[in-house]
């Protein structure tokens, strides 16, 4: 069990090291063939339509990011290099998650310490913010996904098809690169937190068919899942049975389940002292 997680761990780190290398050649191959991104004939209404799907997926992120640095300002640079640089920032940002997990972590649960944040690192004011997000969250992403949803429609009525081959222009052929590897990070969330590979596998299908309007959907999914008063962070953590199911081949199910509980306890315990502490 642990040497399987630990494994994952490399092979996340090594696929998110290939993916942000990738990104970055293509960016610069694309720069040196086809000169800048910064001319008005390149802004077809696809193209538009994609970066707007693109920076919805850059919103998801960075709410994760946000949640996950410790201070403001590292969480206002990650974000700016999210925004100006896509899923090189977003690879760069994972693989560095990855090498900040101690040994422990990485035969644990790794995808668990990536996803959240240190406990030793929560503030005993943070409580009570995290309880508004959850209604904030739900309308924010319920409005980008109907945005996104409307979007498509209208450049479909307006433009026609997508699948022309006079869109594929080098820039467009790099965005949907840049976009499909963000779609890749947020398909590895999906992934860890479903109780079932088909449940994984029907989500995933959606992301890279429907882009963020699916991630929209997804989340307000989740957050639909919690209540107003739970912190949002509870929509980041696994389904505890479908870990159980998919993680336990060994016969170790009690005592699996006795660890995540006791880590479950702690967290609530670690959050009910904060509170009152408030």
């Amino acid at each position: 069990m642990a040497e399987n997680t630990r494994s994952l761990a490399v092979a996340l780190r090594t696929l998110f090291s290939l993916l942000g290398a990738f990104m970055l050649a293509t960016l610069l191959y694309t720069l040196f063939t086809d000169g800048s991104p910064f001319r008005k004939e390149l802004l077809t209404p696809w193209m538009a339509a994609t970066l707007i799907d693109f920076y919805i997926n850059v919103v998801a992120l960075a709410v994760w990011v946000a949640y996950k640095e410790s201070n403001w300002i590292s969480s206002f640079l990650w974000i700016i290099f999210l925004i100006c640089f896509g899923s090189i920032a977003t690879c760069s940002y994972i693989v560095l998650q990855f090498l900040k997990l101690s040994p422990q972590e990485s035969s644990q649960d790794p995808m668990y310490y990536v996803l959240l944040r240190n406990p030793n690192k929560t503030t005993a004011a943070e409580p009570k913010r995290k309880n508004s997000f959850v209604v904030a969250l739900r309308a924010l992403f319920g409005i980008l996904g109907v945005f996104m949803l409307g979007t498509i429609v209208y450049t479909l009525v307006t433009d026609g098809s997508p699948f022309r081959m006079e869109l594929l222009t080098p820039w467009m052929a790099a965005t949907l690169v840049d976009f499909y590897i963000n779609v890749v990070a947020i398909s590895v969330w999906i992934a860890y937190k479903e109780s079932s590979w088909i449940n994984a596998a029907f989500w995933i299908i959606l992301l890279i068919c429907f882009g963020s309007a699916a991630t929209s959907t997804y989340i307000v999914w989740q957050l639909f899942q919690i209540s107003c008063q739970d912190p949002v962070y509870l929509i980041l953590k696994a389904n505890i049975r479908g870990f159980l199911m998919r993680h336990n081949s060994n016969g170790g199910y009690e005592q699996m389940f006795m660890q995540i509980s006791l880590r479950i306890q702690l967290c609530k315990l670690q959050e009910s002292y904060c509170f009152s502490k408030c």
